[in-house]
């Protein structure tokens, strides 16, 4: 066994003087900034409504980790960057995530990888939808105010696999097997809810089936609150049309170019198309036209936005379609559906910064908790941003800029008897923002 009070090997001197570097500085931790996540936590209850769900059939007088406490040490270890199960076996032992957890650094170890995967193989399909609903239920209780309007952003994204997981489905576009799960986030960019399925093109019965249980959750909060789905063509079929005006849902969604859409926009694309020819210099010209149309499967005409833009590429002609019946066309596309860019960027944040895509269990169960485990985990990180300046950079920052910034702080930890004392760096950059956030986080909403 190594004998970390040996000093490391291979360090040069600085100005003849020896490097004598040792692990035996005691109590430290690299993470100091997951105690503003625990606040975080704890305003918003992430764990307690994912635990609720899960029915514990362990034998409770037996019982050393609770839950919500293995779930919450899960968030922690997401967020500050540990996406693997497998880090709980470094990071049990860290005083500032058992702190984060309310407990002593002195005390016992957290959960270690082999509890943390057993619990991520528990829930079944019955806790997984009652955890889908509190997901919902989380996200109608971080506005204040019941709000009068939202826009829920749905969309869908790829995850590669490298296994034989349940669900997987070769996809000739990614020439990968994979999963396609379905992911909502709102106009504010928050997490709302995320369903794992195979890697292919949802069909208009599954995205009515998914909007169905979505909306009824919704409404059992916010029974008076007007909702406005937006989507590309994926989303654009007959039933999901139909349901939305059926159960009064207002929708503005893309609608795949047909030679029948193109017959109304040949005379506005040759215009368009000659605009610029004559001034090219001026940039791109775009106008847009608006129209009563629909596919014969529709069961009605509808309203059809159409863009058109020339530019040195020639004609790019886009079409949308909307039940609102308010609003200019140019303002309905390019400031209210164009908006729905900004569901990629949060797929990013949850994907990308949070490793949502890792879904390497072999149970389908299990690789649907992993997607809410992430979606919590990204709760945590978005209710840190929200507490930010408004008008600062620090508000429209990436989450790993957030988690390398103010949690990756280096800590030493001293526990005496009537209080804990953290030391971290005197020239840490980030002290004042992570003392102005601390002192707001009290208000975030609950």
């Amino acid at each position: 066994m190594d004998d970390r009070t040996l000093p490391l090997p291979g360090l040069s001197p600085v100005l003849n003087k020896p490097i004598v570097a040792r692990f035996d500085g005691g109590l430290l931790s690299s993470d100091a900034g997951v105690l503003a996540l625990r606040e975080v936590e704890k305003r918003l209850g992430v764990a307690e409504r994912l635990a609720g769900c899960l029915v514990d059939s362990r034998s409770q007088d037996q019982v050393i980790h609770s839950l919500a406490d293995m779930i919450r040490f899960r968030l922690m270890m997401i967020a500050a960057g540990y996406e693997d199960g497998n880090d709980a076996t470094s990071l049990r032992s860290d005083p500032i995530f058992k702190m984060a957890q309310g407990m002593l650094p002195s005390d016992r170890d957290l959960a270690s990888q082999s509890t943390i995967s057993r619990l991520e193989n528990l829930p079944d399909l019955r806790s997984l939808l009652r955890m889908g609903r509190a997901m919902i239920d989380l996200y109608c209780a971080s506005f204040s105010l019941v709000p009068k309007r939202i826009v829920l952003d749905i969309d869908d994204t790829f995850d590669a696999v490298h296994g034989g997981q349940q669900l997987r489905l070769f996809n000739a576009h990614h020439d990968e097997y994979g999963f396609q799960p379905i992911v909502v986030f709102d106009g504010d960019g928050r997490f709302v809810t995320a369903v794992l399925r195979p890697a292919k093109r949802p069909k208009g019965s599954e995205i009515r089936a998914h909007l169905r249980r979505l909306i009824r959750a919704m409404r059992a909060n916010w029974p008076n609150t007007r909702i406005l789905i937006r989507g590309d063509s994926h989303y654009c079929g007959p039933l999901v049309i139909d349901w939305c005006r059926k159960n009064d849902v207002d929708f503005i969604l893309g609608v795949a170019p047909t030679s029948i859409l193109r017959n109304h926009v040949e005379t506005l694309e040759v215009s368009t198309k000659a605009r610029f020819g004559a001034a090219p210099h001026e940039g791109k010209v775009r106008r847009f036209k608006e129209f009563l149309d629909g596919a014969a499967s529709w069961s009605r005409v509808e309203r059809i936005i159409a863009r058109v833009e020339a530019g040195d590429q020639g004609a790019d002609t886009r079409f949308i379609v909307t039940n609102l019946t308010d609003g200019k066309a140019r303002v309905l596309y390019e400031d209210v559906y164009c908006r729905r860019g900004s569901a990629e960027n949060h797929i990013k944040s949850w994907k990308t910064h949070l490793a949502a895509d890792r879904t390497s269990c072999t149970r389908a169960t299990a690789n649907q908790f992993w997607l809410f485990l992430h979606a919590g985990a990204y709760w945590l990180m978005w209710g840190l941003r929200a507490m930010m300046p408004k008008r600062s950079t620090w508000r429209v920052a990436q989450f790993d800029t957030l988690r390398l910034r103010l949690i990756k702080i280096a800590a030493r930890v001293v526990e005496l008897k009537t209080q804990i004392r953290l030391h971290m760096p005197s020239a840490c950059p980030y002290q004042d923002i992570l003392r102005v956030v601390l002192g707001r986080i009290p208000r975030l909403v609950t």
